[in-house]
Parts: C-alpha cells; sequence; structure tokens
C-alpha cells in the first residue's frame, strides 16, 4: 500500500550511504528527519538491513501514534509495541493486565531465540517502546529463559508439579479462565492462557503425558483447533522464589516487588539481539524525559519513606540517566531527529513539509491537479478518502487525467520527497487537507467570546464543509428548527443522495 514510498526512499543516493555507514559499523550523524518521514525511514531501514529495531521515544501517545503509522507502512512486520508501566515508580500497585500482556508478549518474542525447541521466526522484530518502558527494572533475561517451558503433545508432565510452578512463575488459579495470565485444574484438564498468547489453551493428560493441545475461546469455553506446542513464559515480570511462596497465600505479589525478588533486574535492553539497531527520535529530549522522570520517582520515594510504606533499603526500580545511555551505547543506534537542525543532512535536505489547506477544498484540488499533471507521484492518506474520491471525480472533466492514489487510513502527516530539488513525490493526510490530527483525550475548553455564529459567518450556499465525523457534505445556510418545545438556529448540511445534516 505505502510500499513505493518506502522504495522511493531507498533509491536516494544519501539513504543508500546511510546503509552503507550502518553496515560498515561507522559514526552515523543525526539525520535531522521530520517525525513524518522517521516510519517510513524504518521501514526503509529494516527492510534494507533485515535486523531488529528498537525506537525509542518520549511517551506513551506518541508511541502509539508512531505503532499506527508503522502499521500502514510496513504492515507484514513483526512489530511489538513495549508499555510503559501503569503505575509509577514507587508506586504499590500492580500493573495492567493490558500492560503485562504487551509487555510479556514482546519480552517472549525477543527472547524465544534461547528457548530450546521454541519455533524461530524468520522475520527481525521492530519494538517501539516510550523512554520510561525502558527505565522500568525487570527481571532478567536468562530468569525469564529458565522459568519459561515449552509444552509438546507427547511430553512427559506431572499435572500436580505443572500447576504448582504455574503459580510460582505468575498465573493465577481460577475456576475458569477468562483473561490472559490464569489457569485452572480440573481432574485431566489443565486450561492456561500465557499472556504471549492471543487464545487460552487447553491442555488434555492421559496420566503424567500430555495427551493433546487445543485453543479455546474464554467466551464460550469451546475448542477452536488442536496445536501441537505451547510456549508458557512467566505470566509477571517477576518470579516467586522459595521463600516467597512460603508467605501467607494472600500475599498481593506485584511488579512493585521486582527489586526485591530479583537483586539484580535489568531492562528491555537485555532482552535485544545484539545485531539491533535502536533508534531514538530526540536524544536531547530524551535526556531531559528521563531526567523529569528521575525527579519525579526521587519526590515519591520521599513521600513514601516518610509514610512508612517501606524501608530506606528499598532498591531504585528504575534505571538511572547513565545506565540508560551506557545500556544504548552497547548497540548501534541512530538519531532520527532532530529536526530543523542547523546543518541538515543530504537525507534530511530531500524532505520537506507539505501544503497546508484547512479545509479549503477548492484550494486543494486545484492543487492536485497541478501537482499530478506536473509529473509528481501523489498519494493521499485520509478518514474520508471515498468523498475524496468522489470529490476528485466531480471536479474532473478529462477522462485521460492522471489520479492521485487514495488510501483509507491514518496518519500523522505528510511530506513531500524530492530529488535533486524537484518535487518528486506528495503524500498528503488529513493534517494538511483539513487540518485534522490524531484524536486527542477530551479536554475542558475555555468559554470564549466569540458568538455561536462566528464560525461560519463567511460561508456561502453551497461551499463545502467537512465535519469531523460525516466528511464532506453542502452548506445549504442556517435554518430555524424547534427541538423539544425550544426554537433554535442550525447549521444545514447536504450530503450525497440527499442525506441532511442540522
Amino acid at each position: 500500500m505505502m510500499q513505493r514510498i518506502v522504495d522511493q526512499i531507498k533509491d536516494l543516493a544519501s539513504y543508500k550511504d546511510l546503509v552503507e555507514q550502518l553496515e560498515n559499523h561507522s559514526q552515523v550523524e543525526s539525520l535531522g528527519l521530520n517525525r513524518a518521514v522517521r516510519i517510513p525511514m524504518l521501514t526503509a531501514l529494516q527492510e534494507s538491513t533485515q535486523r531488529p529495531i528498537l525506537l525509542i521515544v518520549d511517551n506513551s501517545r506518541n508511541a502509539l501514534a508512531l505503532m499506527d503509522d508503522l502499521a500502514l507502512f510496513h504492515p507484514d512486520s513483526d512489530r511489538y509495541y513495549f508499555p510503559e508501566p501503569t503505575s509509577l515508580f514507587y508506586e504499590k500497585a500492580p500493573w495492567g493486565e493490558n500492560t503485562r500482556h504487551k509487555r510479556i508478549l514482546t519480552l517472549a518474542r525477543l527472547a524465544s531465540k534461547l528457548i530450546p525447541g521454541f519455533s524461530k521466526s524468520d522475520k527481525a522484530p521492530i519494538v517501539v517502546a516510550p523512554i520510561r518502558a525502558i527505565m522500568a527494572k525487570i527481571l532478567p533475561r536468562r530468569d525469564f529463559v529458565k522459568a519459561a517451558q515449552l509444552i509438546k503433545t507427547g511430553k512427559k508432565l506431572d499435572p500436580i508439579k505443572f500447576s504448582e510452578n504455574l503459580h510460582k512463575i505468575g498465573y493465577i488459579s481460577t475456576s475458569t479462565v477468562v483473561i490472559p495470565g490464569q489457569f485452572t485444574r480440573r481432574g485431566g484438564l489443565i486450561d492456561i492462557w500465557p499472556p504471549a498468547d492471543n487464545l487460552p489453551s487447553r491442555i488434555d493428560f492421559f496420566g503424567d503425558e500430555v495427551d493433546g493441545l487445543r485453543h479455546f475461546d474464554p467466551a464460550t469455553q469451546k475448542s477452536v483447533g488442536k496445536h501441537d506446542r505451547l510456549l508458557i513464559p512467566p505470566a509477571r515480570e517477576f518470579i516467586l522464589n522459595s521463600k516467597a511462596m512460603e508467605k501467607d497465600e494472600e500475599f498481593d505479589w506485584s511488579e512493585f516487588h521486582i527489586p526485591i525478588l530479583h537483586p539484580a533486574p535489568t531492562s528491555l535492553l537485555e532482552y535485544l539481539p545484539k545485531d539491533t539497531i535502536i533508534l531514538t527520535d530526540d536524544k536531547l529530549e530524551l535526556r531531559e524525559m528521563i531526567d523529569n522522570l528521575e525527579e519525579q520517582a526521587v519526590s515519591m520515594r520521599t513521600d513514601h519513606l516518610a509514610a512508612a510504606d517501606f524501608s530506606d533499603d528499598y532498591p531504585i526500580p528504575y534505571l538511572t540517566l547513565p545506565e540508560i545511555m551506557d545500556g544504548i551505547s552497547q548497540f548501534q543506534n541512530l538519531e532520527l531527529g532532530p529536526s530543523g537542525l542547523v546543518s541538515k543532512t543530504n537525507l534530511a535536505l530531500s524532505f520537506s513539509p507539505e501544503r497546508r489547506f484547512g479545509g479549503q477544498l477548492p484550494d486543494l484540488i486545484d492543487y492536485l491537479k497541478t501537482i499530478v499533471n506536473s509529473g509528481s507521484y501523489v498519494k493521499i492518506v485520509s478518514r474520508q478518502s471515498p468523498r475524496l474520491i468522489q470529490l476528485w471525480k466531480d471536479n474532473i472533466h478529462d477522462l485521460d487525467q492522471v489520479s492521485p492514489e487514495f488510501v483509507q487510513g491514518n496518519l500523522s502527516e505528510g511530506f513531500i520527497l524530492s530529488e535533486d530539488r524537484k518535487p518528486h513525490l506528495h503524500l498528503l493526510t488529513d493534517g494538511e487537507m483539513f487540518g485534522w490530527e490524531r484524536p486527542q483525550p477530551r479536554q475542558q475548553h475555555r468559554l470564549q467570546s466569540e458568538t455561536p455564529e462566528s464560525g461560519f459567518i463567511e460561508f456561502e450556499d453551497n461551499d463545502l464543509l467537512v465535519h469531523i465525523d460525516h466528511g464532506i457534505g453542502r452548506y445549504k445556510g442556517l435554518v430555524s428548527r424547534e427541538m423539544e418545545g425550544s426554537q433554535q438556529e442550525y447549521i444545514f448540511v447536504e450530503y450525497a443522495a440527499g442525506d441532511q445534516l442540522f
């Protein structure tokens, strides 16, 4: 879908120089790329190098946005989102189920090559993580690998000892398995949902032998397919030792206890294959973020110590700035930004921001006609693609007119890719065309002093309007309607086939 853009990047001479530098393990300067270019660049780099990639960003919001972009540019990739903990450092609270699921899924994938008998993927993984997810200390990789168990049909396995071990590695015994991290034993059956799997599995025993493995639907508890092997990694990022197992069964072990249960905890960086390329958005920005997080953590520690929530010998549950930077330096790393460098690289100079239209659709159509007729390749990614296609057809009367390529989807922003300073490829998104951005959490707006009609007072009959939910329609003026006994003024917007919106 977006492969032509990626291939165009790979054809750039400056990009080929970059790949050669990476292959020779040469020092590479910051690229200074705009944010819009970073995921297509990541896609190109992995296709060229076939190496694992870790992309570290400043926060979860940007990480999730980049994951969406990655799904569009590199849909067949083996990609993982490694989320940050749902609790703050020093906060005595368990991590959320979805967070645990995604983190364990990532750890299991990265450690899979070290687990004997487990099938290996041919694709190099891509991991996107906010910096706080990298800072959080977790159990050492050797402990994770040692605790992981591969179950195969025909294997000798004592169901009782197996159940005891599941509790040790973080699984919770329940009457019915409905969420990841749970298991239940009923006679010769054990149901279990490893956090790294999309569905739970039912293990059939014949005495002390695994007789069969079946996935089942947690909603109906009915089997949905057989399989011959099952990897059972730890359900949490800690493992209970014998001393911990002796505690009261009601004791609430959580990720808060990782530094206590594992005296030498580590981070995601230890799980990475040695040939991983670590990409960062902006190293200076990351340093500032780590400093802020450390400052917040130190303040929380002081408050918790004053409240006697834990003793003063409680270990630091995160990696410090020097530890993070030292860990990153063990790998080949590349800074994609920061954008706006005074002395931009040749590669960055090949990209420029796309023109913005703020919903002025006639101007957009005129612009598209001009750049298409100039021979440029135009790709439009929009949540309103069907309506834009119709709008283009309504305004094009030459049947031989070359058309932009429309894609239904959502990207952060677009760009212009030029070779020899000549526009060659245009990528436009809703951001450029309508001024839309990704949906953000709703915030309470301040009251404005403008009159209600001030936002549309300049519109004329039949002007094209864009509604954020309903898309492109024609303005038909103001109409008066009575609703629940109250007379109100409404904007009248007309859509195709006579559909009306007030």
